[in-house]
């Protein structure tokens, strides 16, 4: 079986490597940036004016019990479940990728990415809200093939909407989830060196009993998973930065001097340099906060809110917990430790023995020792990876019932499950490839339909401004 699936990698890969450097260096980085630029100045930088209310829904009044909701969720409950989905691999693994090949200055693009995606996952939370569908059995469908066969009737609205669907489905629903449980297998096998394949078999039965829980037993273990799993990883983190804090003020020049001088760390020309950056930014900021993919907005759908503006700007906080916190996080602990004065990747040369998987364990290891970091690294991960299967799963649910009805997705979650347990058996570069190509592919109906639908969201973002005019 081994050799069937090195086989098969061995055919695919150079495929679909030549169609991801088309995409994520031209298509996504502007369609990515158009979007949140275009929302960000149609709707006045909301990002910035309702920042401070999207705080106060979210903390306001939290709460880790939030309990079965006749239908759908709570509020929180939709944002625990987007941000289970959003705070994933992509958060350690990905960003350890996006430095080793766009190097430090990756991390700059990453945050210009997740400024603008903010208004981007605004209008995707508010259209989700605004066009979602409850079945005679209450249940609540929403997300994107809804918004997108809003904003366009017929034929081609059907095209797009089931094309993102097949996208979403294969990237999320299967690829998505090989890449969590490969870097599950990856680190528990590093660190405490178990198989991957047993790694495997755990994970996928934990995840079996949750799946056939359904809508409400996801709520209930994402609203509780979520604020445990945030909390130990700033813990272990900011523990890493008091004993490097010298080295902060070198790690935020890298990460802005080589944005724009990349060529210095990694090789190559001005232009090819600064291109892979930027690419590696938009490519693996996408994966982790995932604005402008159409992936949350299944989340936000199930929320509890009459008015689509509260969920929107509780989207908002979602995309900035997962990238200018846990990712930022993640980042400078890698950067302190190995690139600064003394660090093993100082001068740009990338050792052997040192990948994507490995990066952040090594980076955690120089303070906590090698077998505590890789620990604690493999255990973090496990939490992040856990949480978003549970999301990824639940968004790909709902369009297989949009495309094939209630009656396949006993069928879809047998499948997936199949799909986990390889995931620790495949090598990690194709894994992250194929995800890639399939992410990027969903990025295509989502922001055609987003600039279709421009006048919905700001009636929307504009009549809550003027319920505070009239109150005030």
């Amino acid at each position: 079986m081994l050799e069937v699936l090195q086989t098969v990698e061995d055919w695919l890969y150079p495929i679909v490597w030549q169609i991801n450097e088309t995409l994520s260096s031209y298509i996504l980085v502007i369609l990515l940036l158009g979007v949140g630029l275009w929302y960000s100045i149609r709707t006045r930088f909301i990002q910035v004016r309702c920042f401070g209310e999207g705080m106060r829904k979210v903390f306001g009044n939290l709460s880790l019990r939030g309990g079965r909701q006749d239908r759908g969720m709570s509020s929180f409950q939709a944002l625990a479940t987007a941000i289970a989905a959003q705070v994933g691999t992509g958060n350690i693994v990905g960003t350890a990728g996006a430095i080793l090949i766009g190097g430090p200055g990756a991390i700059f693009w990453m945050w210009i990415i997740a400024f603008f995606g903010m208004a981007t996952i605004y209008a995707e939370a508010t259209l989700a809200i605004k066009t979602r569908v409850v079945d005679d059995q209450g249940a609540i469908h929403g997300g994107p093939v809804y918004y997108i066969t809003t904003a366009f009737k017929g034929a081609f609205g059907k095209f797009l909407a089931g094309f993102f669907a097949v996208a979403i489905i294969l990237a999320l629903g299967f690829m998505g989830c090989m890449v969590q449980s490969n870097s599950i297998g990856s680190t528990f096998e590093t660190a405490f060196h178990v198989p991957s394949w047993t790694v495997g078999i755990v994970f996928v039965i934990v995840c079996a009993v949750i799946f056939i829980g359904g809508v409400s037993r996801l709520a209930a273990v994402t609203e509780k998973l979520v604020p445990v799993m945030a909390v130990i990883f700033l813990m272990g983190s900011l523990a890493v930065l008091v004993v490097r804090a010298a080295y902060l003020p070198e790690t935020i020049g890298m990460i802005v001097r080589y944005a724009f001088q990349p060529q210095s760390i990694i090789g190559g020309s001005f232009g090819y340099a600064l291109m892979t950056a930027i690419s590696q930014g938009a490519k693996r900021g996408l994966f982790s906060n995932e604005a402008g993919m159409g992936s949350t907005p299944h989340a936000h759908a199930q929320a509890n809110v009459k008015d689509p503006h509260d969920q929107g700007v509780v989207a908002m906080i979602g995309v900035f917990i997962d990238t200018f916190v846990v990712l930022t996080l993640n980042a400078l602990v890698i950067i302190s430790t190995l690139y600064t004065s003394g660090g093993i990747l100082h001068d740009g040369v990338i050792p052997e023995n040192i990948s994507n998987t490995n990066l952040a364990q090594t980076a955690f290891g120089t303070v906590f020792g090698s077998e505590a970091g890789a620990m604690f690294v493999a255990v973090c991960l496990f939490f992040f990876a856990f949480s978003t299967v549970l999301g990824w799963n639940m968004f790909g649910k709902i369009n297989v019932v949009y495309l094939f009805g209630k009656k396949a997705a006993p069928v879809y979650a047998v499948i997936a499950l199949l799909f986990i347990f390889l995931g620790t058996l495949m090598s990690n570069t194709l894994v992250w490839q194929l995800t890639d190509m399939l992410n990027n592919l969903m990025v295509l109906p989502n922001a055609i339909a987003l600039f279709a639908l421009t006048g919905t969201v700001i009636k929307i973002a504009q009549g809550k401004g003027r319920k505070k005019a009239k109150k005030s």
